[in-house]
């Protein structure tokens, strides 16, 4: 067993990498087999935003941090990188790493002035700074982003086999290893010492003041590195779709996030991935699906709420918060475990609540 949990991620990712090389379809959730370049681009769009909700994964789930303008970041990421290719003639790998230096300097002076607050007034914070970004890529104030017509690619500072949908698979494949590279990141930070502080500090903020640790520290680097991975994905998703629009730096797309990780449950990495994943393939479907003509043929009172996408998936959300409580990962870890039943399984379940309160300060090395 200890093999199989140790070794099937690396089994997933061989097999997502061979996808663009095999034709299977699943009718009904990918508009075609797995070879085709539009199936490859939803695929590519799913991992982008798996990246995304690791990051988003990094400040709620583990430090506890209700963020509203996660999206800047992400956003960031695809302006930027397009900015600086377009306007300096600068190649993509030096644009891409004079972007995540900037942006991570952005992140260290915005989350040490969001830090300073904690809770509500923390995410209403981030949601100022978020708003501000939006304003400026809307107004295009300095006539560089597209206003709402968005930013266009600059290709000729990209290399070919990144550029055209016959070289999709290409992206594909670059979006896969940048959500790799994002998931070890994301388990080397829970799995640092910072990663335990921070879920220390989560549960008990005024225990590790009172042990003469600095919350404000590790929570500024929890905050600063979620940053850095959702400009990575932002890069990323800039070339997935040859430029980048006003959405990606809405708080629309950080209540999203919200939902993708809720919906996978809190806490989990892999559930962050699966609630996106979901989130993603439904949002495409349901879109579909609400512009279908039986849908028009229906009375007023199921066409209305089925022809608005939004509108099914916020009642899954309210679904899943009142029945799944855990999210995905949690029912899925429910269910292998249940096996044990009966008592068993309440008396495990009763000494994990008793002693959840204490693993992370263990883990800190608080104890």
């Amino acid at each position: 067993m200890s093999l199989l949990r140790r070794f099937w991620p690396l089994a997933l990712v061989v097999l997502l990498a061979c996808l663009p090389l095999l034709n299977l379809s699943l009718p009904g959730v990918l508009p075609g087999p797995t070879y085709t370049p539009g199936t490859l681009h939803l695929l590519a769009l799913v991992m982008v935003m798996a990246g995304l909700a690791l990051s988003y994964h990094l400040l709620l789930g583990v430090a506890g941090l209700l963020s509203f303008g996660h999206a800047l970041y992400f956003g960031f990421g695809a302006y930027v990188l397009g900015i600086i290719m377009g306007e300096l003639g600068i190649g993509l790998v030096p644009a891409a790493l004079i972007t995540l230096v900037l942006g991570i300097v952005l992140a260290n002076i915005l989350g040490a002035i969001s830090l300073r607050v904690t809770g509500i007034p923390f995410a209403m914070v981030t949601l100022a700074f978020a708003q501000a970004g939006s304003v400026v890529v809307r107004r295009d104030f300095f006539d560089v982003t597209g206003a709402e017509e968005g930013l266009r690619l600059p290709t000729k500072q990209v290399p070919d086999w990144l550029v055209g949908v016959a070289d999709t698979r290409n992206v594909y494949w670059l979006a896969l290893a940048v959500l790799v590279i994002a998931f070890l990141l994301v388990t080397w930070v829970q799995n640092s010492r910072a990663g335990h502080v921070a879920e220390a500090v989560r549960e008990n903020e005024l225990r590790v003041r009172v042990l003469g640790m600095r919350p404000f520290l590790v929570k500024l680097a929890i905050f600063v590195s979620a940053s850095a991975i959702a400009i990575l994905m932002g890069m990323v998703h800039l070339l997935l779709n040859s430029g980048a629009i006003p959405h990606v730096v809405s708080a629309e797309l950080t209540i999203q996030l919200v939902l993708m990780v809720v919906i996978g449950g809190v806490g989990s990495k892999w559930g962050a991935m699966a609630g996106a994943a979901i989130y993603v393939l439904l949002s495409q479907r349901l879109t579909v699906l609400a512009r279908a003509e039986w849908i028009d043929r229906l009375p007023a009172f199921l066409h209305i709420p089925l022809s608005e996408p939004m509108f099914i998936l916020g009642v899954l959300f309210i679904l899943v918060v009142l029945f799944l409580p855990g999210g995905v990962a949690g029912t899925g870890r429910r269910l292998w475990r249940g096996g044990r039943g009966g008592r068993d399984g309440q008396d495990e379940g009763r000494e994990m609540l008793e002693s959840v309160d204490d693993e992370p300060a263990q883990a800190a090395g608080l104890r």
